[in-house]
């Protein structure tokens, strides 16, 4: 399959043109930029065929049979529409959307058309995530109580910009890592959050937007989750706590790019240094879109999961924004 970048983008050039190549038969078609001249650099310097300003170039060309959307958020929703009216597969970057609703239609859309729609959540495509999941569904650590997930980090000088100052583009640490957390507990728990309450700052470097925040969240089955996302930490680690009747399962270096971090398990016979696979996140993610276009299974996240986790991120915010606990409304999904 030949794919087409949405996006002349730090994660595609770092991350998603490898993978894709990785895949066996798999190439990348062409690049769209708004900027011709940083399209066509990109292009030559990814060693990308052709290079587009405009959309409906990229997907008239029959050649191309899906489209990988790394844009500013705000773009995602037009994008991926008219994607897939050209009648292509779409694997989006978080979030999908700027609204539950617009995020809906997506998926409406994508099923309507018969076609593949994913969600480039990395985080559950890593190796120390399945096996923290795992772990959890065979009930290593008894019935489980709470979570713990901190992932207050820096945020590199190359990719502030928009995501420190552009609420309109969907800045702020809420968009740009909150939702990534929403689905990795998801993913742990097979459940989806039911309740937050949440409170977020300007602690140095949001400028009209916020770069931290913390927040509670109560799933159905009365298991609680405490989150806290931030762009102005440079020394706090990341990781994920998962607690329960019969061991605590610790895990740091975990909510990154690179197959990295390290999984603890704590239970009445001590605590002991769990091993997993160190695969490439963003290959494994490929692997299990290409085998669902090819129709077997579905994606690592699909658009449902996309949806579910903006819909956490958007009631953090609101809950933040009006200093009360707030409902998620997954629009009947």
């Amino acid at each position: 399959m030949k794919w087409g970048l949405v996006g002349a983008s730090t994660i595609a050039s770092e991350h998603m043109i490898g993978a894709i190549r990785a895949q066996a038969g798999h190439t990348v078609e062409a690049v769209l930029s708004s900027s011709a001249e940083r399209g066509q650099a990109f292009a030559t310097r990814n060693g990308i065929p052709h290079a587009f300003t405009d959309l409906e170039t990229l997907l008239a060309r029959p050649e191309i049979g899906a489209v990988y959307i790394s844009t500013t958020n705000e773009k995602h929703f037009s994008q991926a529409m008219a994607a897939f009216a050209a009648g292509k597969h779409v694997l989006c970057e978080k979030p999908l959307a700027l609204s539950v609703d617009d995020a809906a239609q997506m998926v409406e859309a994508a099923r309507n058309a018969g076609l593949v729609f994913a969600t480039n959540h990395h985080l559950r495509c890593a190796g120390a995530h399945l096996a923290i999941r795992q772990i959890i569904a065979e009930g290593r650590l008894g019935h489980v109580l709470s979570v713990r997930v901190f992932h207050a980090v820096s945020l590199p000088e190359h990719l502030r910009g928009w995501r420190i100052d552009n609420r309109d583009a969907g800045g702020g640490v809420i968009a740009d890592i909150t939702v990534h957390d929403a689905d990795t507990v998801r993913f742990h728990l097979g459940e989806d959050p039911k309740t937050v309450v949440a409170q977020a700052v300007s602690s140095g470097l949001g400028e009209g937007v916020e770069d931290s925040v913390m927040s509670v969240w109560t799933m159905p089955s009365g298991i609680m989750v405490q989150s806290h996302e931030s762009f102005t930490h440079p020394y706090a680690g990341s990781g994920i706590e998962v607690h329960g009747t019969e061991g605590s399962l610790f895990a740091q270096g975990v909510m990154t790019q690179r197959p990295t971090g390290t999984i603890t398990m704590t239970d009445k016979d001590g605590t002991v240094q769990l091993n997993y696979d160190r695969h490439d996140l963003y290959g494994y993610g490929l692997k299990a879109f290409n085998r669902a276009v090819a129709g077997h299974g579905r994606p690592a996240a699909d658009g449902v999961d996309g949806l579910k986790s903006l819909a956490v991120a958007m009631a953090v915010a609101r809950s933040a924004r009006e200093g009360r606990a707030v409902d998620v409304d997954y629009k009947g999904y």
